[in-house]
């Protein structure tokens, strides 16, 4: 439960990462968008939390040096644009044998499907950008466009329009409550949480979604095969 918090907790990232805590919150960006392996990553609440520890009253609380927010500003979503560019690369590359592998700890097939849903659902532009805002989805997203044959020259102007987009309003977002509320440092674990329940509100939603259609589907079906016999 211990490891659990600290991987959610942006706080523990940040005090991990130290004085590089710019460049560090940086490239787990990049990681996240453009390695398989980087879904895990509190992306949003990251974010956030860089925002808020781009200023000194709050950074000073934690014990840490305030991160550059004008560094952040133009680094994050650089990294954010690039992971992504990387991820579709491989999956254009690649194919579908980018996913041929068992479940394990760090990759699970679920996650594949539900980034090719939601491609589906929204149609490729919008599915770019949305999945800017649903963690996981994010991460999956990006090499299912490549996979997809979606356009190269597309995929990029909605990976940058969604990239700028998501980066710059968690950023700003977090500098702003970190200027205007007193001990905010007091609430960045629970704010964290909040933003994650909420970023996979909408996954959990469809999820409950395809198993009552799956459940309504189920006795239509035994029904068909009583008539057959």
């Amino acid at each position: 439960m211990d490891v659990l918090l600290n991987l959610l907790d942006p706080k523990w990232w940040l005090s991990m990462l130290g004085a590089f805590a710019t460049i560090g919150v940086i490239a787990m960006i990049f990681a996240e968008t453009g390695l398989l392996v980087g879904f895990f990553l509190p992306g949003d609440s990251l974010l956030v939390c860089a925002g808020i520890f781009c200023t000194a009253s709050a950074a000073q609380a934690f014990g840490i040096p305030p991160l550059n927010l004008t560094a952040l500003l133009i680094g994050t979503p650089l990294a954010a644009i690039c992971g992504a560019q990387l991820g579709h690369y491989l999956g254009a590359k690649v194919g579908r044998k980018l996913f041929e592998r068992p479940d394990s700890r760090f990759f699970k097939q679920e996650h594949v499907r539900k980034a090719e849903y939601y491609f589906n659902k929204f149609g490729p532009a919008k599915a770019v950008i949305i999945a800017r805002f649903m963690p996981i989805v994010r991460t999956f997203m990006n090499p299912v466009a490549g996979v997809l044959e979606m356009d190269a020259r597309k995929f990029f102007v909605w990976n940058v329009a969604g990239g700028i987009l998501w980066v710059e309003s968690m950023v700003l977002l977090g500098y702003f409550l970190g200027s205007k509320v007193e001990n905010i440092d007091r609430f960045v674990l629970p704010g964290a949480i909040v933003i994650i329940i909420l970023s996979v509100l909408p996954i959990v939603r469809e999820v409950l979604k395809e198993r009552r259609a799956a459940r309504m589907a189920a006795p239509r079906g035994r029904h068909a095969r009583q008539r057959i016999q």
